[in-house]
């Protein structure tokens, strides 16, 4: 499927610059593009690659300057990467339509009312008291429990598990293999030095617009629930222990654990591999960098970085200053015995 410079401009509100009638077909990195490509310069980085690149369109902000000749043409935009991003979905959408219907073997539980535009994959499982809404997609293999609710739109994809009683806001995304409402992990000491299991009683509520990532896992609460707020999106391979909240907007990396009852605020970035200690509050607008230990409560607005973690400028400071510490050691060993030979 092919479009014009002309007809992608209008898709999005840009401004052509250069031949309006370019056809591309495919997408492709800027460094690699060919001549059927579109592609986008957001990173000022790769600012040098606009004048080699081999791209039929690259999507520039509005107010872009070139400093030589610019080959391909241009669509002038607001932000590039976010008009990227809508191309994207568009072509999906074109290349892979919605499934529909009811594929057998599957099993929907007696009393179900499945609205007529729902799809049930192959293998799926929906159990009694379900509620689903209008468009969801629910793939071959996916599980939903028992009293189960799903809003319209949401995708569970194949090999989720969604346990009893959870809620699914609308236009989430399950990605395969998580799994929302398993036991959070709760166990009493005994005098015989066993560990007695805690019943978890609680459930999972995910509002809309949530994205869950491939393998994450987010533990029913021991009561009341745990939340993830609206339009929060969590990696692959995310582990949130019982009765923890995240904050609406906020975006966690792969393999980050959040320990059980800390809350995260809103509009947060959290890098990968970060580890959250329990029962404990992080404010809105926090950034924190990939692989950082949190042991306490975390201000609104702050910067970190390191384990544990401290203001992202003091561990950059920190780390100039262990390289330098061979030198240190020598130039105070040095010192030492000139004090010496001077004794």
């Amino acid at each position: 499927m092919e479009f014009t410079a002309n007809q992608i401009a209008g898709l999005v509100g840009g401004a052509v610059e250069g031949n309006p009638k370019v056809a591309v077909s495919t997408f492709a990195k800027i460094e690699e593009a060919t001549p059927d490509a579109i592609t986008f310069l957001a990173n000022p980085k790769y600012t040098h690659y606009i004048y080699s690149t081999r791209a039929g369109i690259v999507l520039v902000r509005r107010d872009f300057v070139a400093e030589h000749p610019v080959s391909a043409t241009l669509i002038r935009v607001d932000d590039p990467y976010e008009t990227l991003s809508r191309l994207l979905d568009f072509a999906a959408q074109a290349m892979n339509p919605a499934p529909t219907g009811i594929e057998q073997p599957s099993f929907v539980a007696e009393g179900v009312k499945l609205p007529d535009d729902v799809y049930v994959g192959a293998f799926a499982y929906i159990g009694r008291g379900a509620k689903i809404g209008r468009g969801v997609k629910i793939y071959p293999q996916a599980y939903v429990g028992d009293g189960v609710e799903i809003g319209d739109g949401s995708i569970i994809y194949p090999g989720a598990k969604i346990y009893h009683g959870c809620r699914i806001g609308a236009r989430c995304i399950i990605q395969a293999g998580a799994v929302i409402g398993a036991d959070g992990f709760g166990f009493a000491p005994t005098a015989d030095g066993s560990y007695h299991k805690i019943p978890q009683i609680g459930i999972v509520v995910i509002e809309d617009d949530v994205e869950i990532g491939a393998n994450t896992t987010v533990d029913r609460a021991t009561m009341g629930c745990t939340r993830i707020c609206r339009g929060a999106k969590l990696d692959n391979l995310i582990q949130a222990a019982h009765n923890t909240e995240i904050g609406a907007n906020t975006v966690i990396a792969a393999q980050t654990g959040v320990a059980g009852s800390a809350k995260i605020g809103a509009q947060c970035m959290i890098g990968g591999q970060v580890g959250f200690a329990g029962h404990i509050t992080v404010g809105d607008h926090v950034n924190i960098g990939a692989q950082s230990g949190i042991p306490g409560n975390v201000p609104s607005g702050s910067i970190l970085m390191g384990y544990p973690a401290v203001p992202a400028r003091d561990f950059k400071r920190q780390a100039v200053y262990v390289k330098h510490l061979a030198d240190l050691f020598d130039r105070v060993s040095k010192l030492e015995k000139a004090s010496q030979n001077d004794k």
